[in-house]
């Protein structure tokens, strides 16, 4: 800055002076020259003079700290056309190292700068893999690049248990965990994928506990299908984290191309729905898409919109199946059980159960589950029969922040005290309460709800968890009893489970009753209450009381 400074004020001396000789010159000329012709060669000549001078005055800024400023301007300006690598101009580095050096550095800054952003968004910053974006703009290539004849396979990848690991030792130890898992999918790729950049797998992280594989130039289904299943195998050994010993596992799904699409998009969604049923069958292995898994797929598929619609179109109904009391003979009470009134017939809920919670829409079918039942107790309150009425709380209703605030609003609005109100937790639901939430169910209990576990004995019950658990029933799934009339070996673990839950201090409910010699046993064995065929079919909501008044009628008689 001091150099152009001083060049500055030189040019503004050397003006001044050209200026002031030229005038000198000029007068001198005119003072002293009298005929014409000497006075029109004079003046050329002075004129010439002037023009030399201002030439000198015009040229002299431009010195080589002046062009090299000029270059300088050049270059800067060429970064509208992308040019972030060139140095500075040698005119620059020459006259004005200073000058020179900051604008190299201020570039290498700015090339830096867009490779890190570069990074961020086509790598993932826990695992260092590939990113979506990345992986999916990679795999068209590979897959654009495949020979005819050629087969290729696309893995994904799902960690089961993972969401355990965050919940009990945070998220940073998760993010240790799927840098470890990245390390052993890396090791099993470089061991199966030898090859060039062309046919080299391509192993990416899409999201959460996500990852996939593209693997080109596959040999067969029966290569994929056991790189498949050494993943599972590799991810089911212990990861030692900080002290602990993580058991988790990987639920793998694998797809083919060209049998099972030849496009990115329906190979990752192929790959995706034979991993849901990894899931499904316990996870910690690898399935191989099929024609079946498609058929099955595009039936889900179908099941979701049809239950979208059905909501919206009222096609969903209540049936009411009674509670009978083993000692007394009364109606205790009532389960609510969903039915779907399709236009191919009536549907059961296990028709489309699974289907409707894998979607989500299970929530918003629960919430109208709760407004009819509430609707039912209002009226019977009104009639002045009042029953206590049963139904289904779903995993994915618990999981909505607002939905104890919900319920007592429904039932509230309703005037439906909630000593009317029996709320049914399956028992995996039952086991995988939060803290909160178990709290809030004892809340609900502590204003007069029942709480019940639902279908006990199919599951993995923590009988710790069991004794802490706000509890008033134990439903018995009904494949414990179905041959309690018939096998010595069913009656006994029956009476094991009956006394393990009186042990907690619950009630014992039994379902599915088809006929009275299961109900003589369980009597027996100090079970109170029933419900099932034997007794009494699901039934309308209108006719339930008719039913309950025969039924009374029947005791009276027999009575008398």
């Amino acid at each position: 800055m001091k150099k152009v400074s001083a060049l500055k004020i030189s040019n503004v001396i050397l003006s001044g002076l050209a200026g002031l000789a030229s005038f000198v010159f000029s007068l001198a000329v005119f003072l002293h020259i009298h005929e014409i012709n000497q006075q029109v060669l004079a003046s050329i000549v002075a004129g010439l003079f002037c023009l030399i001078i201002s030439y000198i005055a015009a040229e002299r800024p431009d010195t080589k700290s002046v062009k090299a400023m000029r270059d300088l301007g050049d270059r800067l300006l060429a970064v509208e056309q992308g040019d972030l690598t060139s140095p500075a101009p040698e005119s620059v580095q020459k006259s004005l190292p200073e000058v020179a050096s900051a604008v190299d550095t201020l570039f290498a800054e700015v090339r830096t700068s867009i490779e890190n952003a570069h990074a961020l968004g086509m790598f993932d910053p826990v695992t260092s893999l590939p990113n979506r974006l990345h992986f999916r703009a990679e795999a068209d290539k590979m897959l654009a690049s495949r020979k005819d004849g050629e087969r290729a396979a696309m893995l994904f990848v799902d960690l089961d248990r993972f969401k355990a690991v965050n919940d009990s030792l945070g998220h940073a130890r998760g993010d240790q965990l799927l840098t470890m898992v990245a390390n052993r999918l890396r090791v099993v790729v470089t061991a199966e994928g030898e090859g060039d950049g062309a046919s080299r797998p391509l192993l990416a992280r899409l999201a959460g506990d996500e990852f996939t594989i593209f693997f080109p130039g596959i040999v067969s289904e029966d290569h994929a299908e056991r790189i498949g299943r050494r993943i599972a195998i590799s991810i089911s050994e212990p990861f030692e984290l900080h002290g602990h010993s993580i058991d988790i596992g990987a639920s793998v799904g694998v797809a083919m191309c060209p049998e099972n699409g030849a496009k990115i998009e329906t190979l990752m969604r192929s790959a995706d729905i034979a991993m849901y049923r990894a899931k499904s069958l316990g996870g910690g292995r690898h399935v191989l898409f099929s024609a079946e898994l498609q058929r099955q797929y595009e039936q889900k598929v179908s099941i979701e919109k049809a239950l979208t619609q059905a909501l919206h179109n009222g096609e969903f109904t209540l049936a009411v199946q009674p509670q009978l009391d083993l000692v007394t003979g009364d109606i205790s009470g009532a389960e609510a059980l969903l039915r779907w009134q399709h236009e191919d017939g009536v549907r059961m809920p296990e028709s489309f159960m699974g289907v409707a919670e894998s979607c989500g829409i299970i929530a918003d079918i629960g919430d109208w589950v709760m407004e009819e039942c509430a609707a039912i107790l209002g009226q019977w309150q009104q009639e002045g029969k009042p029953r206590r009425l049963a139904f289904n709380i779903s995993p994915r209703q618990l999981d909505r922040a607002d939905f104890f605030d919900r319920l007592r609003a429904i039932f509230e609005d309703a005037g439906v005290p909630l000593s009317l109100v029996e709320l049914e937790f399956t028992e995996s639901t039952a086991m995988r309460v939060s803290r909160e939430q178990q709290a809030q169910i004892a809340a609900l209990r502590a204003d007069g709800a029942y709480i019940v576990i639902d279908d006990f004995g199919t599951g993995y019950s923590n009988i710790a968890r069991l004794r802490t658990m706000p509890l008033d029933r134990v439903k018995l799934d009904p494949s414990l009893v179905v041959d309690i009339d018939k096998d010595d070996q069913a009656r006994d673990i029956v009476q094991a489970v009956i006394t393990l839950v009186r042990s907690v201090g619950a009630q014992i409910v039994a379902e599915a009753i088809e006929n009275s010699d299961q109900a003589d046993i369980l009597r027996a064995m100090g079970v109170r209450t029933v419900q099932g065929f034997v007794f009494a079919e699901p039934m309308e909501v209108d006719q339930f009381f008719d039913w309950v008044a025969n039924a009374d009628r029947a005791v009276a008689n027999r009575v008398s």
